[in-house]
């Protein structure tokens, strides 16, 4: 059976079911609505699919310096993993509406704790019900199974590091993947303060997937992040996105091109501004 690392299509993702050689995840979530995905799970959910919600289970308990997603406990995210029926060998395909923003944060956080074997349904289940397939309602219940974590906090940049940088000047690349009105500070609808740190380069996660969600073709992805880097493609970065998110989606992406994987700045955006004394940019 083929192993799936980054994206998966919706008739791959069938034969994967159909065979039982997968764990199905369910990660819709609307920041607006925040029990909106829970309820259309309940509604209906890809066969065999489990639900992850963003706030309570990829997430843990906001706090007075974190952002608004600060990663879980690891003891919490093995626990949920084992509860879900997922092994250290399990083939793991995780989905959400349409663009990846929210399942690319399971994605990432799976491959965070050693395990790679995980993929982001191509449209999510938009994609899904276009190929005509069908929903469920049943819930499934696995049996607790064993999940040996193996973190590698290297792929993680902190606040202090990247404070450290803007007061030393030292060269930095580190992408935000908010739309651009957020970046510009024209518009902040989510956090209390708008704009961007200083040195930061834009790269919205919405650009790089057509208007049914699914990813750009490789050749115009490669454009964007060129673009973003000033044509430096392999130079090493940061993602950042308003709560450590949907910078996930751009971190997919850079897999996705085979490009020097980036880290991820997990209290993003909304971690930064905890701190009056740290900078903040705008731009036209």
């Amino acid at each position: 059976m083929t192993t799936f690392r980054n994206l998966i299509d919706a008739h791959e993702l069938e034969k994967l079911i159909d065979a039982s050689a997968c764990r199905v995840v369910d990660c819709r979530f609307d920041l607006m609505q925040p029990e909106k995905g829970r309820s259309d799970y309940l509604t209906g959910h890809i066969p065999g699919a489990v639900y992850a919600d963003l706030d309570r289970d990829l997430a843990s308990e906001i706090t007075e310096e974190s952002g608004r997603h600060p990663l879980p406990t690891l003891p919490d995210f093995q626990r949920l993993l084992t509860g879900w029926g997922i092994e250290n060998d399990t083939q793991v395909v995780v989905y959400d509406y349409a663009n990846g923003a929210t399942a690319a944060r399971l994605w990432w956080m799976l491959r965070w704790v050693g395990h790679d074997k995980v993929a982001v349904l191509d449209g999510g289940i938009a994609a899904w019900e276009r190929a005509g397939l069908k929903l469920s309602t049943e819930i499934p219940a696995f049996d607790p199974v064993e999940f040996n974590l193996r973190p590698d906090h290297g792929m993680i940049a902190t606040t202090a590091e990247i404070f450290d940088a803007t007061q030393s000047q030292q060269p930095q690349i580190l992408l935000d993947a908010r739309d651009r009105p957020r970046f510009a500070g024209k518009t902040e609808p989510i956090d209390t303060v708008a704009g961007h740190v200083p040195g930061a380069v834009n790269l919205p996660f919405l650009e790089t997937i057509r208007a049914d969600g699914t990813w750009l073709p490789l050749p115009e992805l490669a454009d964007l992040w060129r673009a973003a880097l000033g044509g430096c493609p392999e130079a090493p970065a940061i993602v950042m996105c308003g709560s450590g998110v949907t910078a996930c989606h751009i971190l997919l992406t850079a897999h996705l091109l085979e490009l020097t994987p980036p880290r991820l700045y997990v209290g993003s955006w909304s971690e930064w501004i905890r701190d009056t004394s740290r900078p903040i940019a705008t731009s036209n």
